[in-house]
């Protein structure tokens, strides 16, 4: 077909299989380092439209250098941070995203890094590695129980509804901050409290972040929002970097005013602040919450189908704008 799809980042061969079935002929960067800015802005010149990755800024450069006849970034991700909406939506542009295929992966990966920061897992394999001698002993690495604490879920959207149920499940009681009362529309067997924010900072033993990340948000969870936190509180990140104040949560750890934290996703990613490298109460993984090969592919497909969709006049699967 005539309608140019360009793909600013490699994606799985599922989404470029389904792209090219469906008659399409992508131009696909195959390479696993990012385009420079230059590379990406010679890329989408006369595109139709744009399957991105969040590594790419999708601003008003960008959508100048694409032209006119743009008319759809397809983001293989659920977040859009990377995207302007409002410069997008000006143009006619439509965006969309990848919703719900990768809300059990991230689920998965929060309840990990609760239990790896709560049990001190990832220091304890350091000091196997490390080859240190160590003994058992019934004082040796202590870490914190999580049965009867209660996790507090900052946007419980599909994700931190998936998070809760598997919280749940380990015997933890669940409040949620969010920007409605959705009580009635999760799970029941949750018994969750919605909470305010400040409500649920003072009184849950872990917080994790699952609200997308924007204007609204940045450094939603800063020195004010952590002072408020238990000094026994763990503080897990798998949404985005920036809703998290970095220098604030390294102060904070410094300080001993929270017990720890676990992130897989950083304010300046994929720069990390130093001050979080050498604490061995954090846990520090590489954005790796969609991380599977089916979640993946899944993302990939989604977004090639959400192009096809608009290439053909047809409302997108997962619109954002």
């Amino acid at each position: 077909m005539s309608f140019r799809i360009v793909v600013t980042g490699k994606i799985p061969n599922a989404g470029l299989d389904l792209l090219r079935n469906a008659g399409f002929s992508p131009i696909a960067w195959n390479n696993d380092q990012p385009m420079t800015r230059s590379e990406l802005l010679n890329a989408v010149v006369s595109a139709d439209a744009l399957i991105t990755l969040i590594t790419e800024k999708v601003d008003e450069e960008l959508l100048v250098a694409a032209g006119s006849q743009l008319r759809a970034v397809c983001n293989v991700a659920v977040g859009f941070n990377n995207i302007d909406i409002s410069a997008c939506t000006a143009r006619g542009v439509r965006v969309t995203n990848t919703p719900g295929v990768l809300t059990d992966a991230t689920a998965d990966i929060a309840m990990a890094l609760i239990l790896m920061v709560t049990r001190r897992l990832g220091e304890g394999e350091r000091v196997i590695r490390s080859e240190d001698a160590w003994q058992w002993g019934m004082h040796y690495m202590l870490g914190a129980g999580i049965q009867k604490r209660q996790l507090g879920i900052i946007g419980m959207g599909a994700i931190g509804a998936a998070t809760a149920r598997r919280a749940k499940a380990f015997g933890m009681s669940v409040a949620y901050s969010s920007r409605r009362d959705v009580t009635g529309e999760i799970d029941r067997g949750l018994d969750a409290k919605h909470l305010s924010l400040d409500d649920l900072l003072l009184t849950s033993d872990i917080v994790s972040i699952h609200c997308p990340s924007n204007e609204s948000t940045h450094h939603l969870i800063g020195a004010e929002q952590l002072r408020k936190m238990k000094k026994s509180a763990f503080l897990i990140n798998t949404a985005r970097g920036p809703i998290v104040d970095e220098q604030a949560l390294v102060e904070a750890l410094e300080a001993g005013e929270i017990a720890g934290a676990g992130l897989d996703v950083f304010e300046f990613e994929p720069k990390v602040n130093f001050g979080l490298l050498n604490r061995q109460n954090v846990v520090l993984i590489p954005h790796l919450g969609s991380a599977t090969a089916e979640t993946r592919a899944a993302m990939a497909t989604l977004a090639a189908s959400n192009a096809i969709a608009i290439a053909n006049n047809q409302h997108p699967i997962t619109p954002v704008n």
